[in-house]
């Protein structure tokens, strides 16, 4: 039997998932979560065979938990790329067919990557194939990520961008950041450059439609 549990926000999709998913004679749904700063305690007491994790998540979005996931409790990162630091397998299904999501989820470790409209079948298979130690990714979006480009911006350039989203001043988000002004004025311009804005909200929107953020 396939131990799995099931994250997602929306009650009425997680429920519908659910049941879906325990008429399929090897499954059973062993746990469920509504939130990302949820996952990690309800993965570690529980320890699943297959995550199913979505997204965009109140609390602590999909990939920063699948994130704290793939470190230990003592601290350490896992070294094996079929599981988290848990032992569990994790498939992001979501919404937001990305290569850039799809490019973080796979960096983050994650062992599958789907799209919600795909087929309660499809995704009993896709369980199964992960389960045995297999990688399954979506076909459409597998293909656009090999086309699509790097995240041009690095981690810090990221960091400062989010820092400053929906108009947080700059003295602000330089204090929270341990910054000077204009050192975050210096990171938000080449963030801004890179990601061919006019602006910072501008930018922060052309990140977000590529799944870099």
């Amino acid at each position: 039997m396939i131990r799995i549990a099931v994250i997602e926000d929306q009650a009425l999709m997680r429920s519908a998932l659910i049941s879906l998913l325990d008429l399929e004679d090897d499954i059973t749904v062993v746990g469920e979560a509504a939130r990302g700063d949820e996952v990690s305690e309800l993965v570690r007491g529980l320890k699943p065979d297959v995550v199913l994790l979505d997204i965009d998540l109140p609390g602590m979005n999909g990939l920063e938990a699948l994130e704290e996931l793939n470190h230990a409790t003592d601290g350490t990162t896992s070294t094996t790329a079929d599981t988290d630091a848990t032992g569990s397998s994790v498939i992001i299904v979501t919404t937001f067919g990305r290569a850039g999501y799809l490019r973080r989820a796979m960096d983050a470790g994650a062992r599958g990557f789907l799209v919600k409209d795909d087929p309660v079948e499809t995704l009993a298979g896709s369980i199964r194939r992960v389960a045995q130690g297999e990688m399954v990714i979506d076909p459409l979006l597998a293909a656009q990520a090999l086309s699509s480009g790097e995240n041009p911006l690095t981690d810090r350039e990221s960091q400062v961008l989010r820092a400053t989203d929906d108009g947080v001043p700059i003295v602000d988000a330089a204090e929270a950041l341990h910054l000077s002004p204009s050192t975050v004025r210096n990171y938000l311009s080449s963030a801004i450059g890179k990601l061919g804005a006019r602006n910072r909200a501008e930018a922060m929107r052309n990140a977000r439609r590529e799944g870099w953020m």
